[in-house]
């Protein structure tokens, strides 16, 4: 991991203490989570997924996820300083509510019981490939903008 808050870095140290996160990042995640959780159920609301059907609406919302975290984690990490607070509230807790592997599993599975493996496997594949791909395209658009330089006071 990195010098920047990976597991068993000095950050990662100061922030787990006898096995409990500081009470202050544990709420930034949990504020974030409830937005994030709201905003995908309001999305599962308005894309109903019929049985037996491609759940198109767990499939968005973890494609778009994947490229906001991406994106996220590059301007994060390597474009702005270090925050204490912004990234547990935007990537696991936001960013982490929104997307669901749980409610993608659930569905593939039923998929599978109900007698739809053809498109359960095509929802598992096609699923993971577009997630990686626009991570990938996160990541890249986020390398793109331009750094600026601090001017000297």
């Amino acid at each position: 991991m990195n010098v920047r808050g990976g597991m068993g870095s000095p950050a990662s140290l100061r922030r787990w203490s006898g096995g409990v996160a500081q009470l202050d990042v544990l709420v930034a995640v949990a504020l974030g989570g409830a937005l994030g959780a709201t905003a995908r159920h309001e999305l599962a609301v308005a894309l109903p997924t019929a049985p037996g059907r491609y759940p198109w609406a767990t499939f968005w919302i973890n494609v778009a996820g994947s490229f906001l975290l991406g994106f996220l984690l590059v301007l994060l990490l390597e474009r702005f300083p270090p925050t204490r607070y912004v990234r547990p509230f935007l990537g696991s807790g936001l960013l982490g509510a929104l997307t669901t592997m749980s409610t993608f599993l659930v569905e593939a599975a039923v998929l599978i019981k109900d007698g739809h493996v053809a498109t359960a496997l095509l929802y598992v594949l096609g699923s993971v490939a577009a997630g990686l791909a626009v991570a990938s395209a996160g990541i890249s658009a986020a390398r793109r903008i331009p750094i600026r330089q601090r001017e000297a006071a």
